[in-house]
């Protein structure tokens, strides 16, 4: 919630309104929620909602994904992320956007730094490492290594280094 709102995030209104009236928030509740419960009956009923809110938000991250804290999404919709992928702390994903695996040359799925976000309809395919404070423009494709503090842009991806990080601006309310 931090993500969203900063310090306002501990004002109930503010927790009722994007629990039940921002889609990407509501899916990252519920996906928490049934990533955190160890009981099982607990866990179904987590699973079950997880489920429903994916149909109605064609938002697909399964509960097995690992994701640091700082997980935002900014704009809803047709979101699919691998549940084998694993992601660093303040990511942040717009709608549009896939991270899948891949077969052949770059087999596997992605390994994903801290502070990356993805802008709409960009791609992150195969056994690829984003670093740390990399902005993935709209559009882009990745199927490639990138380090730290670099924009990738275009079809195919270009790399284009910093010296300081890209997501600067992007990155709102960071969790540290």
């Amino acid at each position: 919630m931090y993500r969203y709102e900063g310090v306002r995030s501990k004002k109930w209104t503010v927790r009722f309104k994007y629990l039940f009236f921002v889609p990407g928030y509501t899916y990252t509740f519920i996906l928490r929620r049934t990533q955190n419960t160890r009981n099982i009956l607990s866990r179904s009923f987590w699973m079950v909602l997880l489920r429903i809110t994916s149909y109605i938000t064609h938002i697909q991250i399964p509960s097995t994904t690992q994701i640091g804290e700082g997980f935002y999404i900014g704009h809803w919709g047709m979101i699919i992320i691998n549940p084998s992928t694993i992601i660093g702390k303040n990511f942040s994903i717009s709608a549009g956007s896939l991270i899948g695996n891949s077969q052949g040359k770059h087999a596997g799925t992605p390994i994903i730094g801290d502070n990356v976000s993805m802008g709409q309809f960009s791609m992150i395919v195969g056994g690829v490492k984003i670093g740390n404070n990399v902005l993935i423009a709209p559009g882009a494709f990745v199927n490639f290594d990138v380090p730290d503090n670099s924009i990738v842009i275009g079809n195919p991806g270009q790399i284009i280094p910093r010296q300081e990080s890209p997501t600067k601006a992007y990155i709102v309310f960071p969790v540290e």
